[in-house]
């Protein structure tokens, strides 16, 4: 693979421009990396078309019927990737994976309930609640310093 940079002091903006001669792996998994670096939302499917989700507006990830649902503080959206790329794309500072089916956001919960036996009982500031499943409790504590 070649690179090559082009100072353009006229340029507004940065592009970027892949030549290949066919469309392959090597061209594919750089296209996800680049999509993937620095993006602060996700695209979700509503009633009107696809949206993009900033980070911040989502309050939980979770699966229901086989589909990957982000709960906002705005609605619902349908998200067109699974469970673990949306794990990869989010902010580790702010979300944390609570069992095989969900991620939350941190910043929107409201308390933590240790006092279930075996698990933790997750109250989220939009009402909604949840719990760790028992194969992510260690580390929702280690997250909470308990």
């Amino acid at each position: 693979m070649e690179i090559e940079v082009k100072i353009d002091p006229t340029c507004k903006s940065l592009r970027l421009i892949v030549v290949a001669q066919t469309m392959n792996e090597e061209v594919s998994n750089l296209l996800l990396k680049l999509n993937d670096s620095g993006t602060d939302f996700i695209s979700g499917i509503c009633s009107e078309g696809i949206q993009l989700i900033e980070q911040n507006e989502i309050v939980r990830i979770y699966t229901e019927d086989n589909k990957v649902i982000a709960k906002t503080k705005k609605g619902e959206f349908t998200l067109k990737i699974r469970l673990y790329e949306c794990e990869n794309k989010l902010d580790t500072k702010s979300f944390v994976r609570i069992s095989n089916s969900e991620i939350i956001n941190l910043k929107e919960v409201q308390n933590f309930d240790l006092s279930y036996s075996g698990t933790i009982f997750v109250k989220l500031k939009n009402g909604d609640s949840t719990y760790v499943s028992r194969r992510y409790v260690s580390k929702i504590k280690k997250v909470l310093g308990v």
